[in-house]
């Protein structure tokens, strides 16, 4: 097999195996590269530079022993052999998405414990299961976000084969299968790259430490690195699509940007594969271009995240003003929510100080990824706490019908379909003292917009990863599993209706002082009653048959309840 280096300013490249050092030879002016028999690097190898420390291998695929490690090589082209290839997935105009943490999923925290969960998912109804990073990150557990290893999957999880396993269970259950990677920064721990090269840049700096090279001196081979990982996922491991996080980190001036190059070089691979692979943005920033097409100035990507229709929802349903909840003002931000998703499109924001989004213009509803909870939402609360745990079950009847039924594409979060009574803490393993106590400390400050000032559960602490796997067992209780059927009978009318996101917009209508608000799209109209009495609400003109109400006892009647959720379908 070969080994490459992009080492363009060292003098010596060596690979060191066991005692072994065997020099590699110049591939170009900015590379290395050795050809070695395979079983010779059974026990781990390292690349020295100038004869410094033995390092890791930037695109090792296998740290089995964790970021301070050797590498080990993986043969790729056996993994995709093995998979499934005739699997097609589904567009994401019939989307519905899962995201899951492999650790917490299951007690077992595996790919092959997750793999047994698979029969609940397509029961559910959902398209796409979504995991969060995989890439290897220190310690024994966390988000997956500290990544150093983008080319490793995560050994606490299972092997590279049992990755290409998981994915492979997904397809032959009718599901795609997306991967959250991280582009915009790297760990600080295990982070031995900038020896090699330079990955990193002083110029700039995310929220996380130093930003990635895109734009810099030889960011040409960043972005070669970067492009070439996201390829490895989608065509060897056959992951169906990507999530991008926080891209609004990626910092460039270049007249290409990252995301424009990434995406052109995805969308070469599915024309090569005749396979339908998208890559899906998070961002804050309320940006159109991401999604337009590069003729119209945009990065041609196929879909973002957008954060104001959770955050017009959380704060109707919860009341909370602290941190980002003050921009948003009750039911006209909602059905601003519902109808545009972008609430902000220029207008001035109070917690930024600023101006902030733009018009969501020649945007579709399937380019638009929206969620009543997701990681960041519940594990960024200084508790973890779920919408389970602040709202009595009419209420979360009503946040789901809202979040379903929306023209966009919705994104569910583990366990939320059946209203999961365990939090989901951010926790950590950082081995360097030093560096746990600093997350510890960072955390602690970022929740004093919020008002969360009480003591927080120490992410460094193993029980906050404990306390934060899912309870399968709580599918048993009456209450819980009349969530779950809820969830199940709205992703239902959802898929039964062709072409959901299509680009008309929903006839959103409310009513601040009596508080109601209805929707009504693609031949399905859900009644939201907020008020604390019976109320009877409007019915557009035609036949309506009532399919689904969140209060069985009172579908004989033309009031909707109090708290209560009505969902009619178009006969």
């Amino acid at each position: 097999m070969k080994l490459l280096v992009w080492a363009p300013t060292a003098k010596t490249v060596e690979l060191v195996t066991g005692s072994r050092r065997v020099s590699l030879e110049r591939e170009d002016a900015e590379s290395w590269a050795i050809n070695v028999e395979s079983t010779s690097l059974d026990q781990g190898y390292r690349f020295s530079l100038d004869g410094g420390p033995p390092l890791p291998d930037p695109r090792s695929a296998w740290q089995r022993d964790g970021i301070h490690g050797p590498s080990y090589p993986v043969d790729l082209q056996a993994l995709r052999e093995r998979s499934a290839p005739s699997f097609r997935a589904p567009g994401l105009a019939e989307a519905v998405i899962y995201e899951l943490h492999v650790g917490t999923f299951t007690p077992e925290g595996t790919y092959a414990a997750a793999a047994t969960k698979l029969a609940h998912l397509a029961t559910l109804g959902v398209t796409h299961v979504e995991l969060m990073p995989l890439a290897t990150f220190p310690g024994a557990r966390g988000w997956g976000y500290d990544g150093v290893d983008l080319y490793a999957p995560y050994p606490p999880y299972g092997t590279p084969a049992e990755v290409a396993d998981f994915v492979d269970a997904c397809h032959g259950r009718g599901l795609a299968v997306l991967l959250d990677v991280v582009y915009n920064h790297f760990g600080p721990d295990g982070n031995y790259w900038q020896a090699y090269a330079p990955y990193l840049t002083d110029s700039v700096k995310t929220a996380w430490g130093a930003a990635i090279n895109v734009d810099g001196p030889h960011s040409d081979g960043v972005r070669r690195y970067l492009i070439e990982n996201a390829l490895m996922w989608l065509r060897d491991y056959r992951f169906d699509g990507l999530r991008l996080d926080a891209v609004h980190a990626l910092f460039s001036v270049a007249a290409v940007h990252p995301l424009e190059e990434l995406s052109l070089a995805v969308r070469r691979l599915g024309a090569e594969t005749n396979r339908s692979l998208v890559l899906i943005a998070e961002s804050d920033a309320n940006d159109p271009r991401l999604v337009r097409s590069a003729q119209h100035g945009g990065y041609h990507l196929d879909a973002h995240w957008i954060d104001d229709f959770h955050h017009s929802l959380h704060r109707v349903f919860t009341g909370e003003t602290g941190g980002y909840y003050v921009d948003f003002d009750g039911l006209p931000h909602l059905a601003r929510a519902l109808s545009d998703a972008y609430v902000y499109q220029g207008q001035y924001s109070r917690f930024r100080q600023r101006r902030h989004g733009r018009p969501p213009l020649w945007v579709s509803p399937e380019q638009l990824v929206v969620s009543a909870q997701n990681h960041d939402q519940i594990g960024n609360r200084a508790f973890g706490e779920r919408l389970s745990m602040l709202l009595p079950a009419p209420a979360l009847k009503a946040v789901a019908a809202l979040t379903i039924l929306s023209p966009f594409v919705p994104l569910l979060f583990q366990g939320e379909e059946w209203g999961a009574a365990t939090p989901f803490l951010y926790f950590t393993d950082h081995q360097d003292p030093e560096l746990g106590a600093a997350v510890v400390a960072g955390r602690r400050r970022e929740f004093a917009s919020f008002g969360w000032e009480a003591e927080v559960p120490n992410p460094q602490d193993e029980e906050s990863f404990q306390r934060s796997k899912l309870q399968w067992s709580e599918l048993a209780e009456a209450a819980h599993a009349d969530l779950l059927s809820w969830y199940r009978a709205l992703i239902r009318i959802r898929r039964n209706k062709p072409h959901w996101s299509r680009p008309t917009k929903p006839e959103v209508r409310f009513d601040v002082e009596r508080g109601w608000l209805s929707c009504l799209h693609a031949g399905v109209l859900a009644q939201f009653n907020l008020g604390d009495e019976a109320q009877r609400l409007p019915l557009p003109s035609g036949s309506w048959r009532l399919t689904l109400s969140s209060d069985p006892d009172s579908n004989s009647s033309d009031m909707v309840p109090s708290r209560g959720t009505r969902v009619f379908v178009q006969r």
